[in-house]
Order: C-alpha cells, then structure tokens, then sequence
C-alpha cells in the first residue's frame, strides 16, 4: 500500500501529477442518508462515489479517523458570505496540501507536458450534488455555452487562456478527459486552479441548460427572465450560474456541503452524498453532518465566540479578541484559543491611488518621494506595542520571514520612523509652502488633507490610524480617515475617486520561486494602488489606463520573464527583483506583519491543527487543512427529514 499525498514523475518535461494510491475499503453509509437510501429516494454509498474515490489515510497524515455526525456553528458578517463554504469546503480540481504542495482532489490525475498542455482526467462516475453525472462536457459547456457565447460573458476569454496574446484551446477527447493547451508554456494554470477562488472551468450543463438561448424552450425561458425580474436570458444564466457566491440552493455542486436554505441570516449547509472523498475504513466524508452558518454584526463575533455560540471562528476575529476570548476559555468555556499565523504579507497597508481622479493629488502620490515620506512618518513601534503587544513585525508590504524569498532590508527600507528625513523629502518637492495652522499646501494651494477610505470593519486599522495622524502632522499632512461599506470602498477604488485605501497587503505573503508574481505587478485592479493599470491589463487596453511609472512597467516585464522561464533561479532572482522594486517605491505603505491570528475551536472538535496559517491565498483559510476530516468526537447522529 502506497501512502503519499501526490506522486509526481517528471520525464523529459512531462510531469503526471497523481492522487493517493490506496486500496479502497469497504463502504460504510453514513445515519445522516440512510434513511433516504432505505426509502428509495437516494442510490446506496457504493452508487454515489466514483469509481476511484479519493481515499484519504488520516492515520498517515498524522491525524485520527473520525465518526460521521453533529453540526457546526459558525459565523459570518455578511449575507453574502455563504461564499465561505466554498472557501472552507475547498473542493478543486486540483489543491494544496498544508506544506503547499499541489495534489489532484477532484480530479483522478493530471499529466503536464512542458508547461503547455495539460491534460486532466476526471474520475469516472463522478457525480454533482444532485446525482447528475460530472463529465467533460461540464468543461465544454462552460468553454463552449459560457465563454463562448458573447451575451453570457462580453469580455470574452478569461485572462488565463491567453498567453503572449495567443488564445488557448479545449478538447475533450472523451467524456473523462479534458485537455488544456497553448502554444507557449502557461505555468500559472494550476495554481489558479487551486486558489480560494478558482476559474470554475466546468459548468453544471444539466441544471444549466435550462436557462440558456440554444437549449431552453422560447416559452419556458421568456417566463424565466420575467419571474426572476433581469433584462434577458443572459443575465438570468449569470444570476443562477455563480458557483462561488454560493446563493443558488438549486445550483449543483461538487463542494463537500451543499446550501440547503434560501438567503436568510442562518444558512444550512448539509453533506454532499455525491462527495468524491472517503476515509480510509470507508466512511465518505465531510465526517461532519451540517455546517449552520449564522450572520451577526462584525462586533459580535468575539461575544459569542466567548459565550460558547460557535464550534470553528476565525473569520471576524483578530489579535486584540484574544485576550477576551482566552478569559472566557479560563471561565469554564467549552472551546479553545488556537494562535494561528497570518499569511497576509502585512496586517495594515496605505494604498496610495496613483489613479486618483485628481490630477494635483495624483502627480503628488505619484513622486515616490511622497510615498517614502509618508511611510518614515509612521511610528511602528507604539502601533505594534498599542495593539499587539509587541508581537508583529514592523515594516513594510514584502514577504513574509516563514518564505523562502524573505529579506529582512525589504521590511525595513524606508519603514524606519524618521520625521526629519521625511520632511526633508517633502521640502525637496517643493511642497514648502503652509497654512496658518502649519499644513503643507499642494501646488494649487489646497491644504495637503490626505483621505484615506477603510472597510469600517476592524477597530484596530482605526486605532492605526488616529496613531498616524499625530506622526503625519508633524510632517504637516492631515490624516482623514472616511469608514465605508467594503463593497462601496471597492467601487470607488476601481472607479478612481478614493485617494486612498487601507486593507491588507497581499493576500499571498508566503511566495516561492515557483510561485507567479503577477499579483506584484499592475495586473488587475484589486490592487488598490493602481486600478486602472490594472483594468488596462486585464481587458487588453479596452478599459482603464495604460502604466506610464517607470517602476511599473518594470514590474510588468519582470512577471513576464518569469513566465517565460523555468530555471528556478532566474524565478528566484526575477522574485527578488519585484520584491525590492516594491521595498523602494512603497506603492503599499505596510505598517505592521504577522500578527497572530486567534483561532476558537470547540473542545470536543477534532483534526484541527494547532498551529497553522490563516491565508486566503494559498490555502483557502480552513481549506488547506481539510475541513472535510474535521469531526467532533461525541457527534450526535442526524437523519434527513
């Protein structure tokens, strides 16, 4: 019996990345569907798996079998973030293990050759969530019905099916065999496919079909698009094709829990009987029977996570919560307080917008002078002692010291506080002139007043803050902080009107060589500091504004060349290079990195890690540890009703 998380073979540049291989056990059904099996109203375990599962050795990974049952409390803030269960539940066609290695999850194997052609085998006998076959042509709907039909998706191809300005193509040779190809190596591919929010390559044709032009009765549709209340067909197929948000319960899936209620402010989620993955006696995980995520308001997540109301939280939660939270677990509360890392590249970063509608502004922000002046003014050390007690690293947006590409001078250049040096750059841009009360005044004579937008969602960026603007009038800059909705701040963000932002750094802070820097460099406008580069980017010249900083462009033909090569120490060294290009400009203004991340867990939850790193990216938060294999050890038995 062989027992490995991947097995990866490498032959004159081709590499055949496969599952586990492990003989399959006798099946066992779970209390929670037995009573639909004995009904008739679902086929038994052996007629729900695929014909190769994915069977999982828990002993193996250091962890222990569990029993099937219970339900898990967690929380959200936001209705929309039922999306999490995608997230946590992190089924993929292809993921990271917790050492960030990739491995083959929902497909059987996957065979690259040179980079340029991938060819993924599905499992045969796969199925969605409600017992339709999963085959390829749930790839070729959405390559042929969804990207390809210009009223479905008007911008056309998705990014990551064009390098060097040449389209790739599709086949599906049979019904368990995909084949991705370009004529020029795509080394991003798969681990787009893993991400926390992954291009969902295949489709439900089945459930879909339904709601399409070239399938759909004319009748049957026109009533569709009047009943759900859209202007046509095509925005009805978006509105019930969205695999991420998660807000369908009609829309199938491959997820370990399936919604199971409508949007309100507690969401059901209940196991997937068609989940590709079992255990290795037999049992077909998620172990767990129900996953109830209820919303409440951002400040409340802490209280009932002290209060008992919660079985797995992170989300919502952060470092200054700890104290309260361990208090509660002395007190007799039944859960622990894990401490987590954090994978994000710096807890709070400024934003700059060097796309800010303001041409006086802009052409201010856009001297690095500026940028540098700005990030000396900060006082790092009381930030992190005020709010961490000391325990994060000070400085600015790089990666993370638990990285391989790690330098300590990328953390500190220009981060170090120093008001006289700071002011002295800012008088070398001539912005020497002042008000009454002491403000610089830009070049029109406006007061130097400096905004910066927040999401309104975590006290201690605003503790940060008002720990700034003392340091920045010093410098005779007026910090302004203006809380917002997330979703109204990213709007304003893409559409430059917000002179800048705070959010975190890079979701990524954990990079290797064969890691893709793109996210370094203006190719896509989540970036807060340049969102029109980056819209410039992503619809080829259509939308946005071309880079014209030196440093940017710079940026872009290193991510390029690194593209263009597989040699791991041009990779490293193109790596280095971006990292430092970002140390020196300070298009981020990082504050503070690493600071713990508090993690609650119910006493009686098992398999979850006591040390781990809290990422969206990689790792997909709880999903690079398995949710699926969490369980709790008196778990009640449930049944269908």
């Amino acid at each position: 019996m062989r027992k490995l998380i991947a097995l990866v073979a490498v032959l004159a540049g081709h590499i055949f990345l496969a599952g586990p291989v492990l003989a399959e056990p006798v099946l066992k059904e779970t209390t929670f569907w037995s009573m639909e099996v004995q009904q008739g109203n679902l086929p038994p375990i052996h007629e729900r798996l695929p014909s190769t599962p994915l069977v999982v050795d828990l002993e193996a990974k250091g962890r222990t079998f569990g029993t099937p049952g219970g339900t898990l409390r967690t929380l959200v803030t936001r209705s929309k973030d039922v999306r999490q269960m995608v997230v946590y539940g992190y089924a993929r066609l292809v993921g990271y293990d917790p050492n960030y290695e990739l491995y083959p999850d929902i497909l059987r194997d996957v065979e690259v050759i040179d980079d340029r052609k991938f060819i993924l085998h599905l499992r045969p006998g796969h199925r969605w969530s409600d017992g339709a076959p999963f085959t390829s042509a749930d790839f070729r709907y959405w390559w042929e019905q969804v990207v390809g039909n210009r009223e479905i998706t008007p911008s056309g191809p998705p990014e990551f099916m064009i390098v060097d300005g040449k389209l790739g193509t599709v086949a599906f040779p049979d019904d368990h065999t995909v084949v991705f190809e370009w004529q020029d190596p795509n080394p991003e591919f798969l681990p787009l496919l893993a991400q926390a929010s992954p291009p969902f390559i295949y489709r439900p044709a089945h459930y879909l079909k339904q709601f399409h032009v070239d399938f759909a009765d004319p009748d049957d549709l026109a009533e569709e698009v009047r009943s759900a209340r859209v202007k046509s067909w095509a925005a009805l197929h978006n509105k019930r094709d969205n695999m991420y948000q998660f807000d369908n319960p009609d829309l199938p899936t491959l997820q370990p829990w399936i919604n199971a209620s409508n949007r309100t402010s507690r969401q059901l989620f209940v196991r997937n009987p068609y989940y590709h993955r079992i255990d290795a006696r037999g049992f077909q995980l998620p172990y767990i029977d129900v996953v109830n995520m209820t919303v409440v308001g951002g400040g409340l997540v802490a209280a009932k996570a002290n209060a008992g109301e919660v079985d797995l939280q992170a989300r919502g939660l952060s470092f200054p919560d700890i104290a309260i939270l361990k208090k509660g677990e002395q007190d007799g509360g039944n859960y622990r307080t894990l401490v987590w890392g954090s994978g994000v590249a710096n807890q709070i970063a400024i934003y700059p917008n060097l796309n800010f509608r303001d041409p006086v502004w802009r052409e201010v922000m856009r001297d690095v002078r500026f940028r540098r002046a700005l990030s000396m003014g900060i006082d790092r050390r009381m930030i992190n002692r005020a709010l961490y007690f000391g325990l994060a690293h000070e400085g600015g947006v790089t990666a993370l010291s638990s990285s391989p590409l790690y330098k300590e001078e990328d953390l500190l250049l220009w981060s170090q506080m120093d008001l006289k040096a700071a002011n002295a750059l800012l008088d070398e841009m001539g912005l020497t002139e002042r008000t009454p009360s002491g403000l610089r005044k830009l070049p029109d004579g406006r007061p130097m007043e400096f905004v910066i937008e927040t999401a309104g969602e975590r006290q201690e960026v605003e503790n940060a803050l008002a720990i700034v603007t003392d340091t920045w009038r010093d410098l005779g800059v007026r910090l302004i902080m203006r809380p917002l909705d997330r979703d109204i701040l990213r709007n304003r963000v893409y559409a430059g009107v917000t002179m800048a932002a705070i959010w975190y750094g890079w979701d990524n802070g954990l990079p290797t060589a064969g890691t893709s820097p793109k996210y370094l460099a203006p190719t896509n406008q989540e970036y807060f500091s340049w969102p029109m580069w980056g819209q410039y980017y992503v619809t080829g010249g259509k939308a946005g504004e071309p880079p014209d900083l030196e440093p940017a462009k710079q940026l872009l033909e290193l991510a390029k060349a690194w593209g263009h090569t597989t040699d791991r120490a041009e990779r490293t060294a193109i790596w280095h290079a971006m990292l430092d290009i970002h140390a020196d400009q300070q298009f981020a203004i990082g504050i503070l990195a690493e600071a713990p991340q508090p993690v609650v867990v119910a006493r009686n939850l098992r398999n979850v890690p006591e040390k781990g790193i809290w990422a969206y990216d990689p790792g997909a938060h709880f999903g690079v540890h398995r949710i699926d294999e969490f369980y709790f050890d008196d778990a009640f038995e449930q049944v269908t009703q």
